[in-house]
């Protein structure tokens, strides 16, 4: 009983592990690795939402300090065009992944310090690189363009607060989730009396772990996004939540379809017989045939029914009698005497 108890807990915490696994693996390798996030997050330079965010802030920075009088909106159509324009160059790309880095070690930096304020985005190489372009495109104005700090805000301070406990744990925790889920999983299994039938189980349960992990994803975006005010920036922030889980989704579903494939292979060969039942029943087969190898020596063929219960019957012959030999004559004794003096 003790057994049974003790691998039924250890193989429930295997399958609780697995989504918080995932989560301490992406938090250590995806979000804790400067290298990876910006990877991540380089593709999206050629998402039209993020041009636009980018764009429209560039774009509300330098106006902000110039002023055209009549022409304020011409000027600013203008220059949100030439800015959504440098947005698909290569060193709009470049001047991407820089932000993003200094964006990332501000956030880890935040992380494991403790410091408190907005992590933002600063888009100044931005502004620079467009500058330089109007200027070289003879735009009469674009001399007068101010380099300024527009930033963008990644992580506000609330949310900053509310994440900072959870997300350096699991990235304190990293991959040692995942080897005590392995463990435990092992453990449980060496002590299962039925062990296929408790793989196919643990597989099912993983599967059904990883799958509450994909579903809890999207709720999670919903409700971040849902915080954003501006539909532009709910499509954007949108893109970077995709991109930034977008390993740990690949991963969780790697998980399901193992687990369900593992979970039926098991299944189905439990049904056919558990481990050592091909063993079993080959000794139990000896021994029965030994039994009933007696029963027919003794003349009697067993009903089938345990116990031995059940009426006797004749054991019916192997091959048909032999016709009995007939008797030998009676001898004459004087013939006998006959055949002697011949």
């Amino acid at each position: 009983m003790i057994r049974r108890t003790l691998s039924a807990a250890l193989l429930v915490v295997a399958c609780l592990l697995v989504p918080l696994g995932t989560l301490s693996t992406w938090a250590k390798y995806e979000i804790g690795d400067s290298d990876r996030y910006v990877a991540t997050m380089e593709p999206l330079a050629t998402d039209p939402s993020v041009q636009n965010v980018v764009a429209d802030a560039v774009t509300d920075g330098v106006m902000k300090q110039l002023d055209f009088g009549p022409l304020h909106d011409a000027v600013s159509n203008y220059l949100h065009d030439a800015v959504v324009s440098f947005t698909g160059t290569a060193t709009f790309q470049r001047a991407w992944d820089t932000a993003n880095r200094s964006a990332h070690d501000a956030v880890q930096t935040a992380l494991d310090n403790g410091s408190t304020g907005d992590v933002t985005l600063d888009l100044a190489p931005v502004t620079e690189q467009v500058k330089k372009q109007l200027e070289d495109g003879g735009v009469p104005f674009a001399s007068q363009i101010p380099v300024t700090h527009t930033q963008i805000t990644v992580l506000s301070a609330g949310s900053l607060k509310t994440l900072r406990l959870s997300l350096h744990a699991l990235q304190l925790a990293g991959p040692w989730l995942p080897l005590a889920a392995l463990v435990c999983a092992v453990a449980g299994l060496l002590l299962a009396v039925r062990r296929r039938r408790a793989l196919a189980v643990t597989a099912l349960g993983a599967a059904l772990a990883a799958g509450a992990l994909l579903i809890a994803l999207p709720i999670a975006r919903s409700l971040t996004l849902g915080d954003l005010p501006d539909a532009t920036d709910r499509a954007a922030a949108g893109a970077v939540y995709d991109a930034l889980t977008s390993s740990m989704r690949t991963a969780s579903w790697v998980i399901v379809g193992v687990g369900l494939v593992v979970a039926a292979v098991a299944w189905s060969t439990e049904r056919n017989g558990g481990w050592g039942g091909r063993r079993n029943s080959e000794g139990n087969g000896g021994r029965n045939g030994g039994r009933s190898g007696g029963r027919w020596a003794s003349g009697r063929w067993a009903s089938g029914r345990r116990g031995g219960a059940g009426p006797a019957h004749p054991a019916p012959p192997s091959h048909p009698p032999r016709p009995p030999y007939p008797p030998a004559p009676p001898t004459d004794p004087a013939n006998r005497l006959t055949l002697r003096a011949m």
